[in-house]
């Protein structure tokens, strides 16, 4: 239990540091651009694309109409539209076409990234930086493995991009609740909404 408690710590303390450094502008605009948008289109790939469906899912529950990119029945996207994008390098290829085609398209791009000169980044309309190791930094980390070694680093007891994962999931709860006060919705509107063939 020693490593498992350690990891929950190190990523708890993350999540505060992440939390702390968010300016409450940048959460302005990304409620503004999700509150007066169409529909929303989310995606993500890997285990950020699973945070993103956990958002998309609240974000039906509050009666938001939303779509998963990638599922049969997305529709194409258009002006007023917004995609939300869910990326900690910022350049996945799949996530950047999308953002492309979105912009072209007329709709507004949101994203949150680990980097901000990232393509993604560049292309959205805004974006909020969530910090946290990315498939980047990986890669940089292995190829200076032996003088990360010899100068004594170690790999954190997060690995790959748990930490900016993590982040999200719990900033994204957040906004969920953000965006209940700012609707008027409570908690049984949202259970009304609540998939009940289980």
């Amino acid at each position: 239990m020693k490593f498992a408690k350690q990891a929950i710590e190190e990523i708890l303390s993350h999540v505060k540091d992440v939390t702390e450094n968010i300016k409450g502008e940048e959460i302005e605009q990304l409620m503004e651009y999700i509150i007066a948008a169409k529909r929303v289109f989310v995606y993500g790939t890997g285990r950020s694309g699973l945070v993103s469906k956990a958002f998309a899912i609240r974000l039906a529950h509050l009666g938001f109409d939303v779509y998963i990119v990638g599922e049969t029945i997305t529709p194409p996207v258009t002006k007023g539209d917004v995609l939300f994008c869910v990326s900690g390098s910022g350049r996945t290829g799949s996530v950047v076409l999308l953002a492309k085609t979105a912009k072209e398209e007329g709709a507004t791009v949101v994203a949150i990234t680990s980097d901000a000169n990232s393509t993604l980044a560049q292309l959205a309309d805004t974006f909020l930086i969530i910090k946290g190791r990315t498939k980047n930094d990986i890669l940089k980390e292995e190829k200076d493995y032996l003088t990360d070694q010899i100068k004594g680093k170690y790999s954190p007891l997060s690995p790959m991009g748990t930490l900016f994962e993590d982040a999200c999931q719990i900033f994204l709860d957040g906004i969920i609740v953000e965006l209940m006060n700012r609707t008027g919705k409570t908690e049984r509107d949202l259970r009304s909404r609540h998939m009940n063939m289980e």
